[in-house]
């Protein structure tokens, strides 16, 4: 459904870190927010969180963002 791609890299040791927020619709109506982190080329985690709401998970996937660009991730280019 919506994707947001953000990466950052650390000026000391060059390591590329990304971190991705989606929300999709899951099979039995609800909203999923998906989280998935880690280094640039490696295995990441992830982690999803269910709402009844798209208004909801939408203000949640909102303040995931925003809070993961105040540390300084970068929005991939489309």
């Amino acid at each position: 459904m919506l994707s947001c791609l953000m990466y950052r890299t650390c000026p000391k040791t060059g390591l590329a870190r990304y971190y991705r927020v989606e929300l999709t619709y899951n099979l039995f109506e609800e909203v999923s927010v998906l989280r998935e982190w880690g280094l640039k080329g490696g295995r990441g985690a992830s982690r999803i969180d269910i709402y009844g709401s798209l208004r909801g998970a939408s203000e949640a996937a909102d303040k995931i963002r925003n809070r993961t660009l105040k540390r300084g991730y970068l929005r991939a280019a489309a």
